[in-house]
């Protein structure tokens, strides 16, 4: 490798933990991971500036990454790109379009979505300028298991978050367990990071008979995962005693899309969506919509307190959604809170709901359990 190569930053936008996946890869392959500040207000302003009016957050905020990223000095800014309805699809080349109009030089590369393992290959051997499959393989193989772990320590941190008895105890000791995870760089460290991680996180102290609501979160994955675009919304609900499982991760879209079905164990989450989706919408319509509609479905069945439906302002697909869940009252009773986001979503009253919607589950749940009592009363 040359000593221009050495030096090449390569940078992809902001999407919750994703970074330190991403970041493992490209190490693995000799290239500089660039990651740009996390997204902020300045981020959104930026994005917002050079963006068409009416066009979706995640579009403006990973606009705004990538303007932070080449003025912060990278060399490649890398986007994902996806086949079907969703406008994602169009994104590459119409952020491609507004950087070049901005003058700014850092080159532009894309990510396929869906090509499965020759599509990251493909994508590391452009980046690297290299052809070693076994390099890459190790590449690939330490971005996944990092992203299914990131993933469950997420979920432990819910679990954590919703009864730790000091308030902020958990998000100290996930930090701790993210730089474990951080610092592995192959499969063994990784291994013992993940169980450094995991003992981090129970040495928060927790009431175990906390009356907690479960809840799913759904929706557009961006928002799903993303933290600052949905306001923190994890913690918030943990602060009122509410467990949350995001319905959409990265890990899950790893499993249907990169990770050959050799290598999978059990039902991927594109397949229940087909099986549990079918009643109620008869073929994916673009984005997440077909995955949303059946997590409703699934949440339902599983007995969940609730589900929120989180959206950007102008998605269509979710908007598509949103127009099925009425329909699915008839088989599904669970409430569900839909949630539409955009730059000028307040906080106050995105709060207000919040709250409001945990106090009518907090009521339906009691009301349910004394109906339930009762029963059994009957039958003894």
């Amino acid at each position: 490798m040359t000593k221009e190569n050495k030096k090449l930053k390569v940078a992809f936008p902001h999407m919750g933990t994703v970074y330190i996946a991403w970041s493992a890869a490209l190490k693995k392959i000799g290239v500089e991971p660039f990651v740009p500040p996390y997204t902020s207000k300045k981020t959104l302003s930026l994005g917002t500036k050079h963006s068409p009016e009416a066009i979706c957050l995640p579009y403006k905020l990973i606009l705004g990454n990538f303007i932070e990223a080449i003025e912060g000095g990278t060399d490649y800014v890398a986007m994902i790109s996806s086949p079907g309805c969703c406008r994602l699809g169009e994104y590459g080349n119409c952020i491609h379009n507004a950087l070049t109009d901005l003058g700014y030089k850092a080159k532009y590369i894309e990510l396929t979505l869906y090509d499965g393992i020759k599509g990251m290959y493909d994508f590391l051997k452009r980046i690297s300028g290299k052809n070693d499959p076994v390099l890459f393989a190790r590449a690939i193989n330490i971005a996944i298991r990092k992203m299914f772990l990131l993933d469950d320590l997420e979920n432990a941190l819910s679990y954590y978050r919703a009864r730790e008895i000091h308030f902020g105890d958990a998000e100290k000791n996930y930090n701790k367990a993210l730089q474990y995870v951080k610092d592995a760089d192959n499969t063994r460290s990784l291994k013992k990071a993940k169980k450094m991680a995991f003992d981090e996180m129970a040495k928060t102290e927790i009431d175990k008979n906390k009356e907690v609501l479960h809840v799913d979160l759904t929706g557009e994955i961006y928002l799903v995962c993303d933290q600052f675009s949905n306001q923190d919304i994890t913690r918030e609900l943990g602060k009122m005693g509410v467990q949350t499982r995001r319905s959409l991760t990265i890990s899950s879209f790893l499993k249907d899309a990169i990770i050959p079905k050799i290598f999978r164990k059990g039902e991927t989450h594109l397949q229940r969506a087909y099986r549990l989706a079918k009643p109620y919408l008869m073929r994916d319509i673009g984005g997440d919509s077909l995955e949303c509609v059946s997590d409703v479905a699934y949440a339902d069945e599983r007995g969940i307190d609730g589900i929120i439906h989180i959206s950007p302002f102008t998605c269509m697909p979710e908007i598509m959604s949103q127009n099925i869940f009425p329909a699915m009252r008839e088989n599904c009773e669970i409430p569900i809170l839909p949630l539409i986001m955009d730059e000028q979503t307040g906080k106050a009253g995105y709060l207000t709901r919040l709250e409001a919607f945990v106090d009518l589950m907090r009521r339906r749940k009691r009301k349910l359990l004394k109906e339930q009592e009762k029963q059994a009363e009957l039958i003894k």
